[in-house]
């Protein structure tokens, strides 16, 4: 199983006047700790709401000092399960992010896309595999069977050992 799992990170931020600002220099700041270890983290910028429910901006800022909210997501392949995909996202970025808390927000299971083709190709295949032996008909003389059945064999015998099956 694989899993897409997003972290929030509260980035502090020193000396700023903006919110725009502070946005950029955390992000920037996090790139930074994550990079080259973590590249393949996505850098986001946070959401957050009141307890009433209106949306605040990512950045909160007192006295030139901003916390900023930020989505860290990472995909997590061959998992047991979704507990063990937020522990490892967990830890890998949080040995880079060193004193800035972290929270899982979600974990989203999905399948591999080679996996997906795959299976969707062999659908394909039979659903053409069926409408072959529909379409043709069965031919009852047993000559006939024998000579499809040696056909098999010989699809199954490698190119490679003919030469010692002769």
């Amino acid at each position: 199983m694989h899993c897409r799992v997003v972290v929030e990170a509260a980035v502090p931020v020193f000396d700023v006047e903006t919110e725009d600002e502070a946005i950029r220099i955390a992000i920037s700041k996090t790139g930074e700790m994550l990079n080259p270890d973590l590249n393949y983290v996505e850098i986001n910028m946070g959401e957050r709401t009141s307890p009433s429910g209106e949306e605040l901006p990512p950045a909160f800022i007192a006295a030139d000092e901003a916390l900023v909210a930020l989505e860290l997501e990472m995909t997590v392949f061959n998992v047991e399960r979704e507990e063990h995909a937020s522990r490892i996202a967990r830890k890998e970025i949080g040995q880079l992010l060193e004193n800035i808390p972290l929270e899982v927000i979600s974990i989203e299971e999905f399948e591999d896309e080679d996996d997906a083709e795959d299976d969707e190709s062999a659908d394909d295949d039979d659903a053409e595999t069926a409408d072959r032996d529909d379409e043709s008909e069965p031919d009852e003389s047993a000559g006939s069977e024998t000579e499809t059945e040696a056909a098999d064999d010989d699809d199954e015998i490698l190119p490679e050992f003919e030469d010692l099956v002769e």
